[in-house]
Parts: structure tokens; sequence; C-alpha cells
């Protein structure tokens, strides 16, 4: 049986439980209204100047080779946003009848080097062939008289397809936003208290932090039914002052979210994330949720029933509760 005591957040605090998520909602919703339309206005700015650069590199869309998606693979993204109607990831695969795990490589920036030359060659070729007989010319009309656009064409189609690429790319430029703001939060408060932050590098092994430190983005090896190993990323690990040597850090995730739904459908992640960290390092492993916005009753009890506790970014010293 273990000795180590073991500090309580907010699982057991049921009262609080309704208020604490009126104040995060209202948290989350504060800092979105502030946050996003700036966001959004410099990623459209970024997302036409790329527009652009491929509207150049094409001839304004009359020329489309495999050598662009080569040299610049992202371009594909704004391939797809020219089409019309726009093409998912999945919709093109489909029609090109290329993996989508092809596609997905290259719109993170690289062309797979797992097939050999004659395959991605027709993948490439493939993509480019359903693009433009897809191609938006209602937005593009001088592909039909086969002349250079004017300036307000050319203005107008690149506008037109910047808003189409920064709607698939909201979410993903909200979350990255919300993670760093998080992460900015924590560290503000850590140092307040005395800790230092340690590169992730400069750690062997989780359990082999100093005391009085902190670190990001740290992967922690875990077990997954008797033999496999499997690396699970942790967003802040956190060793106490006081902490023992060898003693296991607090590992720490931050979750943000918009809605309701979204995290009901998630919970059960961070209760997979729990039992696999006990099979690997006891009962006593401390994983605790960083929260900021819609996590409702249900979410917190499903939480609580499984043994995770919760720190609320709008109260963040709730980190004292854990002894640090």
């Amino acid at each position: 049986m273990s000795n180590k005591r073991t500090f309580s957040v907010n699982k057991n605090d049921t009262e609080k439980w309704k208020e604490d998520v009126f104040k995060s909602v209202k948290c989350y919703n504060d800092w979105f209204m502030n946050f996003a339309p700036t966001t959004y206005v410099q990623a459209r700015k970024e997302a036409i100047a790329r527009v652009n650069d491929v509207l150049q590199t094409t001839h304004y869309f009359s020329t489309l080779t495999s050598q662009l998606l080569v040299e610049v693979p992202k371009s594909l993204g704004i391939l797809r946003m020219s089409t019309t109607p726009p093409l998912a990831i999945d919709r093109l695969s489909g029609l090109a009848d290329v993996p989508r795990s092809f596609i997905k490589k290259m719109e993170q920036g690289k062309v797979t080097s797992r097939m050999n030359r004659q395959t991605v060659a027709l993948n490439l070729d493939n993509l480019l062939s359903v693009v433009s007989k897809l191609l938006d010319r209602e937005i593009m009309p001088w592909l039909n008289r086969n002349e250079l656009p004017s300036s307000k064409e050319r203005i107008l189609a690149a506008s037109v397809i910047a808003d189409r690429l920064c709607g698939t790319l909201a979410d993903p430029i909200i979350r990255n936003e919300q993670e760093r703001r998080q992460l900015e939060n924590i560290n503000l408060y850590l140092t307040s208290k005395g800790y230092n932050y340690v590169e992730t590098k400069d750690i062997d092994r989780v359990e082999d932090m100093q005391p009085g430190t902190f670190s990001y983005h740290f992967i922690v090896p875990v077990t997954v039914g008797e033999t496999k190993k499997v690396n699970m990323p942790i967003d802040v690990v956190l060793k106490r002052r006081n902490a023992k040597k060898n003693e296991m850090p607090i590992l720490i995730e931050c979750k943000s979210a918009g809605d309701f739904t979204n995290t009901n459908k998630r919970r059960k992640e961070e209760a997979t994330k729990i039992e696999q960290l006990r099979n690997t390092y006891g009962m006593d492993v401390e994983f605790v949720l960083f929260l900021c916005g819609y996590f409702d009753t249900g979410y917190l009890g499903y939480e609580a029933a499984e043994g995770i506790d919760w720190i609320w970014e709008h109260r963040i010293a709730d980190f004292d509760k854990l002894a640090i």
C-alpha cells in the first residue's frame, strides 16, 4: 500500500461545478471575441499571399504541373480550394484514386518517401487531373478566354480562394492559439512561484526531472496491453520542489473547447490515458487537466469518476492545491 499523500483540487467540490462551468465558458468566450477576429484577419492576409504565389507560379492556373507539388507540397491545399465545389481531402482522394495519407502528407509539407518514383508521379498526375477538370472558372474567367487575368479578376480570385482556405484552417488556428495561451499562463504562474522551465531535450526520463522544474510537450512512454510500448505526449510536466528522487512529476493536459458537444465526445480519451499511466507507473501517478471553455457537469462527473482532477484556467491559483 502506498503512503504517498494524494491531493484534491476540484473533483470533490461538486457544489462549485455549475458556477465554475459558467465562469469557464465566459472565460473562453471573452478570449475568443478578442482573439478570433484579429487572428483570422492575419491568417487571411497570409493566405492571400500564398494564393498569389501559386497563381503566379502556375501562370494563373493555366499551367498546373507536378513540379509545383514537388517543390511546394502545401500548395495542394490551395488547389483544392480553387475547384468548384472546393474539394475536401477525402473527396479528392476518392476522385483521384490517391491514398488519403499521401494527400495529408503533402499538405503537411512533404511528399511521401515510402513510395517509388513511378507511384508518386502517378499520384501527382491523378491529383492534378482532377483539379484541372474542376477548376472554378466562375472566379477565374480568364481561363475561358485563354489570357491573363485583369488586376480586378486576380484580386477577387485570390480573395475567394483565401477565404475558403481560412475556413478550413479556422479551427486549427484557434486550437494552436489556445494551446499557446494556456502554456503561457501556466509558465507565468509557475515562474511566479519560483519554478524553472527546462527544455524537454535536457531531460532523459520524466522521473529524472529536477525538483522545482517544469517542461512542455514531454513524451512519456506507457505500456499498452502486456508488452506493447507507446509514446504518450504530455503538455506539461511539473516536479514539486520537495519531490523525492525518482518521484514522478505531475502530468498536466491542457484542454480548451468552444462547445459542449466535442468535450463529451472526447472525454473517454482522458480515461484511457489515466488507465495506461497507472498500468505503467502505478496508482499514485498524478494526471491533471487544465481546463478552459465548455466543460459541463456531465463531463466533470465522468472525469471525477475516473479519478482525474482538474485546474480551471479562470482560477489558475488552483495549482496551489497540488502543494507545489
